[in-house]
């Protein structure tokens, strides 16, 4: 099994605004640093872009979501790469979400997700909160946990 990810967010500006330059004209760079990262497997892209920021979901929500084969590869990837950087800097370029924005859930290996397939599990998430259909950061964690002390 793979682990897909969902996460979406409201601009707080146009992606043409000045305020969202420091998002907007590092985005290829953040997106082949995730396409050269152990554990990619695939990642959204609009029709003839590299990236999706113009699909938008419910209420103008702007998405990202991708596959990796496991939690490890996705963590290194958010966390200890200059992608980091960025989420730091995430509430200078989106607006504060006062639901879940964010899901996580298993995919057969050669599955490539639909956003509507992703919006589903988070409205599951949101609705029913973790469970084995749709679960979040922690979850995602502790499952990674699990797996290193049984190859402990």
């Amino acid at each position: 099994m793979h682990l897909a990810e969902l996460n979406i967010g409201k601009f707080k500006y146009p992606t043409s605004d000045m305020r969202m330059s420091g998002f907007m004209n590092n985005l290829d760079r953040i997106n082949a640093l995730a396409e050269r990262s152990e554990g990619f497997v695939w990642r959204l892209k609009a029709d003839g872009s590299n990236n999706a920021t113009d699909l938008r979901v419910g209420d103008d929500y702007a998405v990202n979501m991708s596959v990796w084969t496991d939690a490890k590869a996705l963590e290194n990837y958010v966390f200890k790469t200059v992608h980091a950087q960025f989420y730091k800097r995430k509430a200078e370029f989106f607006e504060a979400m006062e639901k879940p924005h964010m899901v996580f859930w298993n995919v057969v290996e050669g599955h490539t997700p639909t956003l509507s397939e992703a919006m589903d599990k988070l409205e599951d998430y949101e609705k029913n909160g973790p469970s084995e259909r749709a679960f979040g950061w922690a979850e995602v964690m502790d499952i990674e946990r699990m797996r290193s002390l049984r190859c402990a």
